[in-house]
């Protein structure tokens, strides 16, 4: 493969990757319509860190312990389903505490960020099984132009949540968690 046609194929792979991922964003970015530079690329980071880390989990899991992870692969989707209903839920609820206009969305925490890094990510441990036969160059390689792209489409989820969050700023809370279950649901039901 040329030089070329494995950065091509890496980005596409990043963009295909990254769109749960870009959904959440949005999500986090209509619950937290005044969320800051840092507090962004600290999401977004999230993300782009287990888009890369999957895709080498998933290689070094064919490469070293294929037989072992066989057993848990049927499962991703459930995890993912549960993570993500399990978050959309509680924002949801956060959401109706602080139901007064006056008082900000309460930011997604470190746990519930971590979570939905996994969740959304889970999906890329696949990519590991069909960069298999790379040596551990390339596949480091693919696997951080898929976090680079990720990254930046979860930037652009979180300014369009933002936007979207400043005008709906009454309901985000309950917008951004039907959208994390929703997600949920439709991992679950592509897997079947």
């Amino acid at each position: 493969m040329s030089y070329i046609g494995f950065i091509a194929n890496s980005i596409l792979f990043g963009v295909a990757l990254a769109m749960d991922a870009f959904s959440v964003s949005v999500a986090n970015g209509i619950n937290d319509p005044r969320m800051k530079r840092s507090r962004a690329f600290t999401i977004a980071g999230c993300f782009a860190f287990f888009q890369i880390l999957m895709p080498l989990a998933g290689w070094f899991c064919v490469r070293k312990i294929a037989t072992a992870f066989s057993v848990v692969q049927g499962y991703i989707p459930y995890i993912a389903f549960l993570l993500l209903l399990f978050i959309g839920v509680k924002m949801i609820l956060e959401g109706q505490k602080n139901k007064d206009a006056e008082s900000a969305a309460p930011a997604v925490g470190l746990y519930a960020l971590l979570l939905q890094g996994i969740a959304t990510s889970m999906d890329a441990l696949s990519v590991g099984f069909t960069i298999s036969d790379y040596n551990a160059v390339m596949a480091l390689a693919e696997s951080l132009i898929i976090g680079a792209v990720t990254l930046v489409i979860c930037l652009a989820g979180l300014l369009l949540g933002k936007r979207i969050g400043t005008r709906i700023s009454g309901a985000a809370s309950l917008l951004g968690g039907s959208i994390l279950i929703i997600i949920g649901i439709k991992i679950l039901v592509s897997s079947l």
